[in-house]
């Protein structure tokens, strides 16, 4: 929208990017206080709720002609916040959904579900912004999440109550709680590396993306329908990988597993500014495939031993710590890579964006991450410590 209808620049659809993301730094650790003290399920159901209203208000403004970026930065950030409650428990809710020796399991079939989406959304996308426009099509995206609220709402496994702070005490408690949920993350051998990996990765991931449609369009002369093309089938690694990512831990150890996913998901990077005029689709798919494919293999994996791990009360707590360090340097990202785009031009800036990526790895690959084969291998070490 703000590309092919608003004529934004590069530097005002990085700042979209990083209004959008701004949250997980504003609101991220207050939101893992806040999730602990709650039931979870309320909680995703408000997030979609909430999602849905702040979309809808696109088409309307559009219809009124009076549609302007101001609003899609509004819209962005308020969709940002209720993101951020959403995703902190959701990843919450899972291990009282679930045994711990399911976890592998069912973040497996999450991403599955969610590389689906991720697969058609685009490419269903692509050919509603050539036959409606851009913020026509965001109506569809709007009643999405308004059927993800009735899905949630469904679930009827039962959930133990939080524990209750007294109100006359949230203020201190909510520091102290904050405080302890980093204290955790920090101190563990095993989360600080994940975080500074997945940290690094999405920084240099944020400044990619910032231009990458921008560069489709602009350099590359993709419509629409083929750019919806381009990310739909790149987003075959998605599914791949979540099939995958349970056997390859199993055959060479989930630490590897994390490791190696995060390293051939940077690699996947580096075939998008390699992509000709000419010829540009099937690079990028096969570039996006390798990204996805990657990235989902190392997100399922760390993100089961992240829950195995952690005692039950701290999982908000973690999880918010995480999101805080791991999505708060996207609106950097974002912002460096339109500050990039203006500056040394859309392809040196998707170069460094790719040779950026790659450093990512080093985090996991240097720890003791890396030996650790499997989740039960973590677990007595960690239980009920703070380490």
């Amino acid at each position: 929208m703000a590309i092919t209808v608003l004529d934004a620049s590069a530097f005002q659809v990085g700042l979209l990017g990083t209004v959008e993301f701004a949250p997980f730094v504003l609101v991220g650790l207050p939101a893992g206080v806040w999730v602990d003290r709650l039931r979870r399920r309320p909680v995703l159901i408000a997030g979609d709720l909430g999602r849905a209203a702040a979309l809808l208000s696109i088409p309307v403004a559009y219809q009124l002609d009076a549609l302007t970026i101001g609003q899609l930065y509004a819209v962005g950030f308020v969709t940002g916040v209720l993101t951020v409650f959403f995703d902190v428990a959701y990843q919450s809710y899972l291990p009282a959904l679930v045994e711990p020796d399911q976890l592998l399991e069912g973040n497996s079939k999450l991403e599955i579900s969610r590389s689906g989406a991720q697969i058609a959304g685009p490419g269903l996308a692509g050919g509603l912004i050539d036959l409606v426009t851009a913020p026509v099509a965001v109506l569809a995206d709007a009643l999405s999440f308004a059927l993800s609220a009735a899905f949630v709402g469904v679930i009827r496994r039962g959930e133990a109550a939080p524990q209750r702070t007294p109100a006359h005490e949230w203020r201190g408690s909510m520091r102290r709680e904050m405080a302890e949920g980093l204290r955790y993350v920090l101190g563990h051998r095993l989360l600080r590396p994940i975080a500074a990996c997945a940290a690094t990765a999405n920084l240099f991931n944020a400044v990619v993306y910032a231009v990458v449609i921008l560069y489709m369009v602009r350099q590359l002369g993709l419509r629409p329908a083929a750019i919806g093309l381009v990310f739909a089938d790149g987003n075959v690694g998605f599914l791949a990988g979540a099939i995958v990512s349970g056997r390859l831990a199993a055959r060479t150890g989930i630490g590897r597993a994390i490791v190696v996913g995060e390293a051939v998901g940077a690699l996947g990077a580096l075939a998008i500014p390699l992509a000709p005029r000419q010829a540009a689709v099937p690079l990028l798919v096969a570039g996006m495939a390798v990204s996805t494919f990657g990235g989902t293999v190392y997100n399922v994996n760390q993100v089961s031993l992240r829950q195995a791990i952690t005692p039950a009360r701290l999982h908000g707590r973690m999880n918010a710590t995480m999101r805080f360090m791991v999505w708060g340097t996207l609106p950097l990202g974002s912002l460096l890579g339109g500050a990039l785009g203006t500056a040394i031009g859309l392809r040196p800036t998707l170069w460094v964006g790719a040779a950026g990526g790659l450093v990512a790895v080093l985090p996991v690959a240097l720890s003791p991450v890396r030996s650790l084969a499997a989740i039960a291998d973590a677990m007595p070490v960690h239980q009920g410590a703070q380490a």
